[in-house]
């Protein structure tokens, strides 16, 4: 079995996961958009950090560019990212949205091992533009003004943030860490954020149903897929990994047809086909180990990765 085989299945769940989130959005449609997405970190946040303590693992004493790496990362790549996104709604469709912020694999390609001294791999660049293009095919390319379109850039770049703000951490607080205390230092953002522009009605509790909805995204689609996403980032590297961010509307095609939700139409299908293209051709292994393609310390050892990114025009925001 190849070294890449276990991360690269891993950041596909993730991803595939965070895409499946699309069927639970009808279901709490009428929900204050940013204090869902504060209920669904909190309880993410509580999962993760229980992880940690029951499994004991050893301490990682934060110094404070630790501290400013985490605070920097829940209040781009969480807070920003959702603040951008529900924005962007309001003048842009859903499609644009997700064609915008689908270029993730092709930024990562590029900025990815730039921050690690290493210059592009043409093969994983490559590879990035046929996922992004396959993204943007399965999504559809919509409409909207040149706001709608920089506010969607705005959310692109807190999914850059989302993974390359991780690097540097993971080495030292692992990809439990991670994922955990960014999502509990995003919660009192978003509040904030949802009283300022949701207003003081937007803190209400949840109905059963919505409840339940908010347990799928806090328990699977953040919690497990986060983790998922960074232990791939730290072993695969940002450009390899950040290939499989474009599955996110596969994940939710895929979803939508098994409930019966929807039909797979040939633009859908193209798409996925194009997406599953780009990953292949980018996770094959060069001949020499040494190549760009490989981050330092790969084969179990790598450091880097995201998402959620809005999917198959039926936009919430990260993963849900």
């Amino acid at each position: 079995m190849s070294s890449s085989t276990v991360p690269a299945a891993g950041a596909a769940a993730a991803m595939l996961l965070v895409g499946t989130s699309t069927a639970v959005s009808a279901t709490i449609a009428d929900y204050p958009v940013l204090s869902g997405q504060a209920l669904r970190y909190a309880l993410a946040a509580a999962i993760l950090l229980a992880v940690v303590r029951h499994r004991r693992l050893p301490r990682a004493g934060l110094t404070f560019r630790d501290f400013l790496l985490l605070l920097a990362l829940a209040a781009t790549g969480l807070a920003g990212f959702n603040i951008f996104l529900v924005e962007a709604t309001r003048h842009a469709s859903p499609a644009t949205i997700g064609t915008v912020v689908g270029a993730i694999p092709i930024v990562l390609a590029l900025v990815g091992p730039l921050t690690e001294g290493r210059r592009p791999a043409a093969r994983t660049v490559g590879a990035a533009v046929v996922v992004t293009l396959g993204a943007a095919v399965a999504a559809g390319f919509g409409g909207g003004s040149l706001r709608g379109v920089l506010l969607s850039v705005g959310a692109l770049a807190g999914e850059v943030a989302f993974s390359l703000l991780a690097l540097p951490l993971l080495p030292k607080l692992g990809p439990m860490r991670v994922a955990a205390y960014p999502a509990a230092l995003a919660v009192p953002m978003l509040v904030a954020a949802s009283i300022a522009l949701e207003g003081t009605g937007s803190l209400r509790l949840p109905t059963p149903t919505e409840a339940a909805a908010f347990v799928y995204l806090g328990v699977l689609v953040t919690a497990t897929a986060f983790f998922l996403w960074y232990d791939a980032l730290r072993r695969l590297g940002a450009a390899r990994a950040g290939l499989f961010a474009g599955l996110v509307p596969v994940g939710a095609l895929v979803t939508t047809v098994a409930l019966g939700l929807g039909e797979a139409g040939v633009a859908d299908v193209a798409g996925a086909l194009l997406v599953g293209a780009g990953v292949l051709i980018g996770m094959r292994q060069p001949a020499q180990t040494g190549g760009a393609d490989i981050p330092a310390g790969a084969h179990g050892h790598g450091r880097h990765v995201p998402r959620g990114q809005p999917a198959s025009g039926r936009l919430r925001t990260r993963g849900e």
